[in-house]
Protein backbone atom coordinates (compact mmCIF):
# COMPACT_ATOMS: atom_id res chain seq x y z
CA UNK A 1 0.00 0.00 0.00
CA UNK A 2 1.08 3.19 -1.01
CA UNK A 3 0.52 6.11 2.11
CA UNK A 4 0.56 9.27 0.77
CA UNK A 5 1.98 12.60 3.10
CA UNK A 6 1.25 15.99 1.58
CA UNK A 7 2.47 18.88 2.99
CA UNK A 8 1.92 22.74 1.44
CA UNK A 9 3.87 24.90 1.61
CA UNK A 10 2.20 28.81 1.28
CA UNK A 11 -1.38 26.91 0.85
CA UNK A 12 -3.87 24.78 2.96
CA UNK A 13 -4.23 21.66 1.54
CA UNK A 14 -8.28 21.11 1.55
CA UNK A 15 -9.56 17.84 1.83
CA UNK A 16 -10.89 18.10 -2.28
CA UNK A 17 -7.18 18.03 -3.21
CA UNK A 18 -6.07 15.70 -1.19
CA UNK A 19 -8.34 13.16 -1.96
CA UNK A 20 -7.35 13.60 -5.33
CA UNK A 21 -3.55 13.59 -4.60
CA UNK A 22 -4.66 10.13 -2.85
CA UNK A 23 -7.16 8.91 -5.60
CA UNK A 24 -4.12 9.35 -8.63
CA UNK A 25 -1.29 7.83 -6.66
CA UNK A 26 -3.64 4.89 -5.76
CA UNK A 27 -3.84 3.99 -9.25
CA UNK A 28 -0.08 3.55 -9.80
CA UNK A 29 -0.48 0.09 -7.49
CA UNK A 30 -1.83 -1.27 -10.39
CA UNK A 31 1.63 -2.04 -12.06
CA UNK A 32 3.00 -3.87 -9.13
CA UNK A 33 2.07 -7.55 -8.28
CA UNK A 34 2.90 -6.85 -5.21
CA UNK A 35 2.33 -3.25 -3.89
CA UNK A 36 5.23 -1.65 -2.25
CA UNK A 37 4.55 -0.73 1.41
CA UNK A 38 5.80 2.86 1.25
CA UNK A 39 4.93 6.41 1.31
CA UNK A 40 4.66 8.85 -1.20
CA UNK A 41 5.94 12.23 -0.13
CA UNK A 42 3.94 15.15 -2.34
CA UNK A 43 4.95 18.57 -1.67
CA UNK A 44 2.52 21.36 -2.87
CA UNK A 45 4.09 24.70 -3.30
CA UNK A 46 2.24 28.22 -4.62
CA UNK A 47 4.51 30.86 -5.49
CA UNK A 48 3.50 34.58 -5.27
CA UNK A 49 2.60 34.39 -9.29
CA UNK A 50 -0.14 31.89 -7.84
CA UNK A 51 1.55 29.05 -9.82
CA UNK A 52 1.39 25.84 -8.31
CA UNK A 53 4.23 23.22 -8.63
CA UNK A 54 3.50 19.76 -7.18
CA UNK A 55 6.60 17.49 -6.02
CA UNK A 56 5.91 13.73 -5.13
CA UNK A 57 8.65 11.03 -4.48
CA UNK A 58 8.13 7.35 -3.97
CA UNK A 59 11.11 5.99 -1.93
CA UNK A 60 10.93 1.84 -3.13
CA UNK A 61 13.81 -0.75 -2.41
CA UNK A 62 15.02 -0.81 -6.05
CA UNK A 63 13.36 2.20 -7.68
CA UNK A 64 12.92 5.98 -6.48
CA UNK A 65 9.71 7.63 -8.18
CA UNK A 66 9.64 11.26 -8.65
CA UNK A 67 7.89 13.80 -10.35
CA UNK A 68 7.50 17.33 -10.22
CA UNK A 69 5.38 19.67 -12.59
CA UNK A 70 4.22 23.08 -12.35
CA UNK A 71 0.87 24.50 -13.51
CA UNK A 72 -2.03 27.17 -12.80
CA UNK A 73 -4.42 24.75 -11.74
CA UNK A 74 -3.17 22.50 -9.24
CA UNK A 75 -5.44 19.21 -9.89
CA UNK A 76 -3.63 19.50 -13.95
CA UNK A 77 -0.33 19.68 -12.00
CA UNK A 78 -1.14 16.21 -9.95
CA UNK A 79 -2.48 14.64 -13.43
CA UNK A 80 0.55 15.64 -15.00
CA UNK A 81 2.82 14.67 -12.35
CA UNK A 82 0.97 11.32 -11.83
CA UNK A 83 1.62 10.51 -15.97
CA UNK A 84 5.34 11.14 -15.65
CA UNK A 85 5.97 8.60 -12.62
CA UNK A 86 3.77 6.43 -14.91
CA UNK A 87 6.39 7.18 -17.75
CA UNK A 88 9.05 6.34 -14.92
CA UNK A 89 7.71 2.86 -14.37
CA UNK A 90 7.49 2.24 -18.06
CA UNK A 91 10.97 2.61 -18.67
CA UNK A 92 12.36 1.02 -15.46
CA UNK A 93 9.85 -2.18 -16.02
CA UNK A 94 12.17 -3.88 -18.18
CA UNK A 95 14.96 -3.73 -15.79
CA UNK A 96 13.66 -4.04 -12.78
CA UNK A 97 11.93 -7.33 -14.31
CA UNK A 98 15.44 -8.65 -15.50
CA UNK A 99 17.04 -8.03 -12.21
CA UNK A 100 14.02 -9.82 -9.96
CA UNK A 101 13.90 -12.38 -12.83
CA UNK A 102 17.57 -13.18 -12.14
CA UNK A 103 17.34 -13.65 -8.29
CA UNK A 104 13.53 -15.15 -8.57
CA UNK A 105 12.48 -16.46 -12.45
CA UNK A 106 9.31 -17.64 -11.72
CA UNK A 107 8.36 -14.05 -10.35
CA UNK A 108 7.89 -10.74 -11.48
CA UNK A 109 8.20 -7.03 -10.09
CA UNK A 110 5.92 -5.30 -11.98
CA UNK A 111 2.50 -6.09 -13.45
CA UNK A 112 2.65 -7.03 -16.95
CA UNK A 113 -0.93 -7.18 -17.68
CA UNK A 114 -1.14 -3.10 -16.51
CA UNK A 115 1.00 -1.94 -19.44
CA UNK A 116 -0.76 -1.48 -22.23
CA UNK A 117 1.34 -1.25 -25.03
CA UNK A 118 2.77 -4.89 -25.04
CA UNK A 119 6.25 -4.07 -24.43
CA UNK A 120 8.59 -6.54 -25.55
CA UNK A 121 11.86 -7.34 -23.39
CA UNK A 122 15.33 -8.49 -24.54
CA UNK A 123 15.53 -11.88 -23.43
CA UNK A 124 19.62 -11.98 -24.46
CA UNK A 125 21.83 -14.63 -22.68
CA UNK A 126 24.64 -11.49 -22.60
CA UNK A 127 27.51 -14.07 -24.51
CA UNK A 128 27.66 -11.69 -27.50
CA UNK A 129 28.16 -7.85 -27.20
CA UNK A 130 25.91 -5.95 -29.13
CA UNK A 131 24.40 -2.78 -28.77
CA UNK A 132 20.98 -2.94 -28.68
CA UNK A 133 20.06 0.39 -27.53
CA UNK A 134 21.07 3.82 -28.12
CA UNK A 135 20.03 7.27 -26.65
CA UNK A 136 20.93 10.57 -26.83
CA UNK A 137 20.61 13.77 -24.53
CA UNK A 138 21.77 16.92 -23.37
CA UNK A 139 23.94 17.09 -20.61
CA UNK A 140 22.68 19.47 -18.14
CA UNK A 141 25.25 21.51 -15.64
CA UNK A 142 25.19 20.42 -12.27
CA UNK A 143 27.56 19.89 -9.31
CA UNK A 144 28.22 15.73 -7.89
CA UNK A 145 25.92 16.21 -4.98
CA UNK A 146 22.67 16.88 -7.97
CA UNK A 147 23.93 14.25 -10.02
CA UNK A 148 24.05 11.32 -7.25
CA UNK A 149 20.79 12.78 -6.22
CA UNK A 150 19.19 12.60 -10.04
CA UNK A 151 20.68 9.12 -10.37
CA UNK A 152 18.98 7.79 -7.32
CA UNK A 153 15.62 9.18 -8.73
CA UNK A 154 16.03 7.35 -11.53
CA UNK A 155 16.87 4.37 -10.21
CA UNK A 156 20.39 3.85 -12.54
CA UNK A 157 23.51 2.78 -11.14
CA UNK A 158 25.54 5.73 -12.78
CA UNK A 159 24.45 9.34 -13.90
CA UNK A 160 26.28 11.24 -16.73
CA UNK A 161 26.86 15.14 -16.65
CA UNK A 162 28.39 18.45 -16.81
CA UNK A 163 30.19 19.28 -13.43
CA UNK A 164 29.05 23.00 -13.04
CA UNK A 165 32.58 23.72 -11.34
CA UNK A 166 35.04 22.16 -13.97
CA UNK A 167 32.62 22.29 -17.08
CA UNK A 168 33.80 18.93 -18.28
CA UNK A 169 31.93 16.23 -18.63
CA UNK A 170 31.68 13.79 -15.39
CA UNK A 171 29.94 10.38 -14.06
CA UNK A 172 28.70 9.36 -10.50
CA UNK A 173 28.09 6.04 -9.66
CA UNK A 174 27.07 3.28 -7.12
CA UNK A 175 29.89 1.33 -6.14
CA UNK A 176 29.57 -2.01 -5.08
CA UNK A 177 29.32 -1.36 -1.11
CA UNK A 178 27.13 1.08 -1.27
CA UNK A 179 28.89 4.61 -1.59
CA UNK A 180 29.90 6.42 -4.85
CA UNK A 181 32.43 6.96 -6.76
CA UNK A 182 33.42 10.18 -9.49
CA UNK A 183 34.71 9.85 -12.77
CA UNK A 184 36.13 13.40 -13.95
CA UNK A 185 37.30 13.81 -17.72
CA UNK A 186 40.19 16.55 -18.07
Amino acid sequence: MIRVEIRGENIEVTDAIREHIEDKVAKLERYFNDVPNTHAHVNIKVRNNKRGKVEITIPMKDLTLRAEEGHDDLYAAVDLVIDKLERQIRKHKTKINRKFREKNPEADFFNASAFENGEKEDSGNGDDIAIFRSKEFTLKPMDSEEAVLQMNMLGHDFFVFNDRETDGTSIVYRRKDGKYGLIETN
